[in-house]
C-alpha cells in the first residue's frame, strides 16, 4: 500500500525519486549534446517530444479522452508555449561549449518566474525575489566576466529559453493546474515536438535519418530523459511536500555540471564557479518563500 502524502516513508521516498528525477534530467542534457552531433537540433528536439508524448499519450489515454474542450485548448496553448522555450533550449545547447554553464543560465527561469507573473499578472512580488534576481545578476557576470564581460550566442538563447519557461510556469499553473498532470504533460510534449518539427522544416536544411549510434542517443533521451523522468516525478509530487521538491529540483544544473566534467572534461574557473554558486543560491532563495509555507509539525 502507498504510504500517505506527508508521512516519513511517503517523504523519504518522494525525495529520493525527486533526486533521481534531476539526475535523469542532467543526463538529459548529455544525451541530447551527443545526439546533436548527428542531427540538427530542431529535427532531434522534435522527435524526441512528439515521440515522449505519443508515448505518455498511451499511458494516459483513459484520462486524455475525459479532457473537456477547455482543458485541452489551454493544454494546447501552453503546449505552445512551451515548444517555444525548448526550441531556444535546443539552439543553445547545439552551440554550447560547456553544457554547465547553460543549466545554469536555463534555470534562472526559476527566478523571473515571479517578474514575469507580476508584469503579467499582476501577482504580488516578494521582497526576496528581488534580493534573488540581483544575487542571479551578479552570478551571471561572473560566469562571463574573463576576458572582458560578453555573452555568447548560445547564452543568449539559455536566457531567452529561461524566460519563457517562467512564462510557460504562470500560464501553466494559472490556467491549467487543474488538469491531470499525465494528459497535460503529453499534450505539451506532443505540441512541443510539432512545433520543432515544424520549425525545423522551415529553418533547417540537410536533415537526414540518424546513424545507429545516434539513434540510440534519440531514444535514451525520448524513453529515459523524458518518459521516465516525467514518470517518476509525476509519481514524486504525489508524495512530496512542495518545500521538498522546489528545494531539490534546484540540483538538476549542479548535476549536469558534474556530468559536463565527468563526460565531456569541461571545466570551470574559480570565478565561473562562484557564478554558479551564486545562481544556485539565487534558485534558492527565490523559493525561500516556498519553504516558509511549511507547517512546524511537517517540518518535524
Amino acid at each position: 500500500m502507498n504510504a500517505p502524502k506527508g508521512s516519513h516513508t511517503g517523504t523519504l521516498r518522494s525525495d529520493v525519486w525527486l533526486v533521481l528525477v534531476t539526475l535523469l534530467a542532467a543526463f538529459g542534457w548529455v544525451f541530447s549534446k551527443e545526439a546533436l552531433a548527428g542531427m540538427t537540433p530542431l529535427l532531434f528536439l522534435g522527435a524526441r517530444f512528439l515521440g515522449a508524448g505519443v508515448v505518455l499519450a498511451l499511458l494516459g489515454w483513459t484520462a486524455l479522452r475525459n479532457l473537456t474542450g477547455e482543458q485541452l485548448r489551454r493544454a494546447l496553448m501552453t503546449g505552445l508555449v512551451m515548444g517555444g522555450a525548448m526550441s531556444c533550449w535546443i539552439m543553445g545547447l547545439n552551440l554550447a561549449e560547456n553544457i554547465g554553464i547553460g543549466a545554469f543560465l536555463t534555470s534562472l527561469g526559476v527566478v523571473f518566474i515571479p517578474i514575469v507573473g507580476k508584469l503579467l499578472f499582476g501577482a504580488v512580488t516578494a521582497r526576496s525575489t528581488w534580493v534573488a534576481v540581483g544575487v542571479a545578476l551578479v552570478g551571471l557576470a561572473l560566469l562571463r566576466i574573463e576576458g572582458g564581460f560578453s555573452l555568447s550566442a548560445s547564452d543568449g538563447f539559455f536566457l531567452l529559453a529561461a524566460l519563457i519557461f517562467s512564462l510557460h510556469f504562470n500560464l501553466t499553473s494559472r490556467y491549467a493546474a487543474r488538469i491531470p498532470a499525465l494528459p497535460l504533460t503529453a499534450v505539451q510534449l506532443t505540441v512541443t515536438g510539432v512545433v520543432a518539427l515544424f520549425l525545423s522544416g522551415v529553418l533547417e536544411t540537410g536533415q537526414h535519418v540518424p546513424e545507429l549510434d545516434i539513434l540510440g542517443w534519440l531514444l535514451a533521451s525520448l524513453l529515459i530523459a523524458t518518459c521516465l523522468r516525467f514518470w517518476l516525478q509525476f509519481k514524486a509530487q504525489g508524495l512530496a511536500p512542495v518545500s521538498h521538491a522546489a528545494v531539490i529540483m534546484t540540483l538538476e544544473p549542479v548535476w549536469t555540471s558534474l556530468l559536463g566534467l565527468l563526460w565531456f572534461s569541461q571545466t570551470l574557473s574559480a570565478v565561473q564557479l562562484l557564478g554558479c554558486g551564486l545562481i544556485f543560491s539565487a534558485l534558492l532563495i527565490s523559493r525561500w518563500r516556498v519553504l516558509l509555507r511549511r507547517s512546524l509539525p511537517s517540518s518535524v
